[in-house]
């Protein structure tokens, strides 16, 4: 749906390079589905089926003055573009660097510093303090290393960004987690969004997993098709779910190899653990 190459994983967008972005993220916040380009990328029924649903979608939304929502973890790193390019209101979650480390370890996800690396411009304005630490995690093993060493890179930009950047919004994943209902209420009133008890209630049904709304369905056209799709879960429960992905000692670690980046992230705390 976006009518631009990504050719590394946290792509960088920068006032240096963002002819095609400036592009491409115009269509995008507009509701401006780029069938041409998803074309070109599809090639299963699947890709088919989504590409309509999200082609309905935008449309729709276009045509009833909605706004864009862009969901991205892979956008973090262009947050002050996003922001003064595009005039868009930023919110960066804040996910303790354990309940990250679990999930990825889960997964048996690993992550390839060169896609960093390979991107002058962003080692330019934000990571070059972290070359030397990248280029010895390139081709290892060790992933605990690396997803620690991601999570200080990213959440370290943050960090400073956010006090450059009016427009940019820093929030725990751990608060939406322990109160949804009331954390969503504050964000949709921080953006000028309708709160009402229908949305309540769908917002306590989606994190209490004992509820089913009505987006549930993994497979269904009308809601999206996507092997990621949303289901409802405990959202309180599911803080420590990192208690039975890593051992105590890969605990441990975790959180020293993020202890320099998790202080600022959370003061006053000794260390990031959520707390219940």
């Amino acid at each position: 749906m976006l009518g631009a190459d990504v050719t590394h994983r946290f792509q960088y967008i920068c006032p240096d390079n963002d002819q095609q972005w400036a592009r491409a993220f115009a269509g995008t916040v507009g509701l401006r589905y780029h069938v041409a380009a998803e074309l070109r990328r599809n090639r299963s029924p699947y890709d088919l089926a989504r590409m309509a649903k999200y082609f309905a979608t935008f449309t729709h939304g276009r045509l009833r003055g909605r706004r864009a929502l862009v969901d991205d973890p892979f956008a973090v790193l262009s947050a002050r573009w996003f922001a003064e390019r595009l005039d868009a209101d930023v919110l960066v979650l804040v996910r303790d660097p354990v309940s990250l480390a679990g999930s990825w370890w889960r997964l048996g996800w690993k992550f390839d510093f060169r896609d960093l690396l390979g991107q002058p411009l962003l080692q330019r304005d934000l990571l070059g303090g972290y070359e030397a630490e990248m280029q010895a995690l390139v081709g290892s093993t060790d992933r605990l290393a690396q997803i620690a060493l991601l999570w200080r890179v990213a959440y370290d930009a943050v960090d400073r960004l956010r006090a450059e950047v009016p427009q940019l919004r820093v929030m725990s994943y751990e608060d939406l987690s322990r109160e949804p209902v009331e954390q969503f209420r504050l964000l949709y009133e921080t953006y000028g969004l309708a709160w009402t008890a229908q949305i309540a209630e769908r917002v306590a049904a989606a994190t209490s997993g004992t509820g089913r709304t009505d987006r549930s369905h993994a497979w269904t056209l009308r809601y999206g098709v996507s092997r990621t799709a949303f289901r409802p879960m405990d959202s309180r429960a599911a803080l420590r779910s990192y208690e039975t992905r890593l051992t105590p000692e890969q605990i441990s670690r975790v959180r020293a190899l993020t202890a320099d980046v998790a202080g600022r992230l959370y003061p006053g705390e000794r260390s990031a653990e959520p707390q219940l």
